[in-house]
């Protein structure tokens, strides 16, 4: 029986195997260009800041912080782990 649901879970894991370099792979090329572009916003944030409003230049700062690699990537690289430790579960079944 075990062997009959290794059989069946076989393409599912090469599935998500294959998912997970992608995805891997793209988060790494375009982490470059999110370290650009916060650091951009971050720039922009202060200077309207000085010159302009203070509640626009934090909105600006909160905005670059969710682009930066710290941010909404971490949180993507976090549940590629998580998809990552469940396929090895149906790996070691």
């Amino acid at each position: 029986m075990k062997i009959l649901l290794k059989i069946l879970l076989t393409p599912i894991t090469l599935l998500v195997t294959l998912f997970i370099w992608l995805c891997a792979g793209l988060l790494s090329c375009s982490a470059f260009v999110f370290k650009i572009a916060s650091g951009l916003l971050s720039v922009l944030a202060v200077a309207v800041m000085i010159t302009y409003s203070v509640t626009n230049g934090a909105i600006l700062l909160l905005l670059a912080f969710l682009i930066s690699p710290m941010g909404l990537p971490m949180l993507a690289v976090k549940l590629l782990g998580g998809l990552g430790s469940l396929n090895a579960a149906l790996k070691n079944l």
